[in-house]
């Protein structure tokens, strides 16, 4: 059976008002902000991932890049075919606060994938496991509109998997995103809409894509997405409050085994560390 949801945007209400209002923006001390969210598609033999080090900043202002010592993935169930490589991916800085590495596509598909992080004399650590998600099965341009009557709509659908519970991350491009389980349409194919608003045009081309997620990553993104109104701030710039996500500060720390009591203290990075597959299109705007 297939199912259409309606996804309503923010609506923002401006009125004049001749008062000067100031307001108390949160503060908070900087962190380590990393995104570590890794896409792949899981058609191509090797993957280039990247990462993002930034030092959180106050509210309002932009996140700074920032360099640090060192950054790898380890995985240790990965065996691969040639005994001259390793089980490690370490990463090398391209550009300010940012990280690459190459490695072959199985090397992220398979086992627990764990992110190490030394900086400032500090270590941080996160571990995540890949995630499938289910192809794109049509993208097209809708005719709908909302209330101003200049929206433009995008009508998107996909299958779900019915032999798991999948949670899903859609990326609609310009920083917009949506998050989704399928608890409602286990199994069945799903379609919907997502409205843009007037800043759009004809001739735009937009890149839309589906990630994978797990429960704990859909939940992070949700929380994330709700605070920075998923508009020009980005789910991954200073929040409106610190949303935790799953690296730790493990300096010190011998025993990685016991994460649940490391989550107690206030020491830890921004961020999320997730290797998921993607599916991705194109459409261009009429």
């Amino acid at each position: 059976m297939k199912k259409i949801l309606y996804f309503l945007g923010m609506i923002a209400i401006l009125t004049s008002c001749e008062d000067v209002v100031d307001i108390d923006t949160p503060t908070e001390p900087p962190r380590l902000s990393v995104d570590a969210v890794i896409r792949l598609d899981t058609t191509l033999a090797s993957t280039t991932a990247r990462i993002r080090v930034n030092l959180s900043s106050s509210f309002f202002d932009n996140n700074e890049p920032l360099s640090v010592k060192s950054v790898f993935i380890q995985n240790l169930d990965y065996a691969p075919e040639d005994p001259s490589k390793s089980n490690v991916l370490f990463f090398f800085e391209v550009a300010p606060g940012v990280y690459e590495g190459t490695k072959e596509t199985s090397f992220f598909t398979t086992g627990k994938l764990s992110l190490h992080i030394e900086y400032n004399k500090e270590k941080y650590y996160a571990e995540t496991e890949f995630v499938p998600t289910s192809p794109i099965n049509k993208l097209e341009q809708g005719n709908e509109t909302l209330f101003s009557g200049d929206e433009t709509e995008v009508v998107i659908s996909f299958t779900d998997d019915g032999t798991r519970d999948d949670f899903y991350i859609f990326d609609f491009d310009f920083n917009e995103y949506l998050v989704s389980e399928d608890e409602f349409y286990q199994g069945q194919e799903f379609e919907f809409s997502y409205f843009y608003g007037d800043s759009i045009k004809p001739g735009q081309e937009i890149n839309i894509s589906i990630m994978g997620a797990d429960e704990s990553f859909y939940n992070y993104m949700n929380q994330v997405i709700v605070q920075s109104s998923s508009g020009d701030q980005g789910p991954f710039q200073t929040p409106a409050a610190t949303v935790r996500g799953n690296i730790f500060n493990i300096t010190g720390i011998e025993n990685l085994d016991d994460l649940q009591s490391i989550e107690q203290t206030d020491n830890f990075a921004l961020g999320y560390f997730a290797v998921v597959q993607e599916f991705k299109q194109t459409i261009i705007i009429e």
